[in-house]
């Protein structure tokens, strides 16, 4: 798929391609209520498989938007949390919370 050059440099058009990804969106949502193991988010998420989630939590560290934290104890465990670039989606996601109640549910 070639991609149009003004359409590559556009904030907006990257930024829904990130945010359109299967799961990402939940992912998020549920992140900003707190930092979370991956079993207790991918409980939290509901029908994500784990190969899935993984993915979508590694992509999101790569864009700085998770930070994962390894717990020191036994067996290892790793928590997720938003990074700051992460929470400052938190408007994101409340515009799309107010947009839904408006026009979806009137």
């Amino acid at each position: 798929m070639k991609v149009e050059p003004r359409r590559h440099l556009c904030p907006a058009y990257q930024a829904i391609q990130i945010l359109q990804e299967k799961w990402v969106l939940h992912i998020i949502t549920t992140l900003l209520g707190g930092s979370r193991g991956f079993n207790e988010l991918g409980r939290d998420i509901g029908g994500c498989s784990p190969t899935t989630l993984a993915q979508r939590l590694s992509q999101l560290e790569s864009l700085g938007l998770v930070s994962k934290t390894l717990q020191p104890s036994l067996p290892l465990r790793s928590s997720y949390q938003l990074t700051p670039s992460g929470r400052a989606l938190q408007s994101v996601v409340d515009a799309i919370d107010s947009w839904a109640a408006d026009y979806l549910y009137s």
